[in-house]
């Protein structure tokens, strides 16, 4: 379980680069955070627009701030979502307790499902405020393939953090199977609190008739006294 269900190496073992770069989590996190600066950066360059009659910027999202802003804020959050899970898998396998171990990949696991779903409700959000723009408000068509690739990448990270949260729990799932899941673990054998020791089958043992003696029955100090009366010579 140290090993495989957890993460790269063994409990307490060197960081290997070569290890954590081949892991398919990793690989997600890194693509995720990717999707994540395209999303914002996007927005930041290219959503805001300059009007020469008001002569103040406007979202290109139908005038509405608010969907830049939730672009924005879900971007750059993700971005350090990323960077920080990240980190958690470059130290995981120095972790040596396996309940912390369980705590990181439960809270991947959370984290991920999580900002799959705000991603969800960005896509829907972006995608309904640009079907709904105004095109005289843009007759330039300024900023448009950044608005279209912000709203495209917010689509694909639905997939790539819902895929890091389906690889998370599969991690959970090897360690839950593992009878090492738990330090708390004990061999019923060696609980002192069972009222009976487990049964154990006696082995067969040779049989007396087959080692050439016979079988004699052991002497018992409470045997009867012999029977009948025996008169005593004077």
């Amino acid at each position: 379980m140290e090993g495989g269900a957890y993460g790269a190496g063994k409990a307490g073992g060197a960081f290997d680069p070569h290890t954590l770069v081949r892991q398919p989590h990793t690989i997600l996190r890194v693509v995720s955070w990717l999707f994540s600066i395209v999303v914002f950066g996007s927005i930041v360059n290219e959503g805001y627009l300059n009007s020469a009659s008001e002569g103040e910027e406007f979202c290109i999202y139908n005038r509405n701030p608010n969907a830049c802003s939730y672009g924005v804020a879900v971007g750059v959050l993700a971005f350090l979502t990323c960077l920080l899970y990240l980190a958690l898998d470059v130290y995981f396998p120095q972790i040596s307790s396996v309940k912390d171990r369980k705590k990181a990949v439960l809270s991947d696991i959370g984290v991920s499902a999580f900002w799959a779903f705000l991603w969800f409700v960005g896509f829907c959000y972006l995608a309904n405020q640009w079907q709904v723009s105004k095109p005289k408000d843009n007759p330039l068509n300024e900023g448009t393939d950044a608005a279209r690739a912000a709203i495209a990448f917010s689509f694909f990270s639905i997939f790539t953090w819902a895929g890091q949260a389906v690889l998370a729990f599969q991690r959970y799932q090897i360690g839950a199977d593992s009878a090492l899941f738990s330090q708390d673990y004990m061999d019923p054998s060696q609980d002192s609190s069972m009222p009976y020791a487990p049964y154990a089958e006696p082995s067969a043992g040779p049989d007396p008739a087959s080692m050439g003696g016979t079988y004699q029955q052991p002497a018992n100090a409470f045997d009867a006294e012999p029977q009948g009366y025996q008169s005593q010579g004077y």
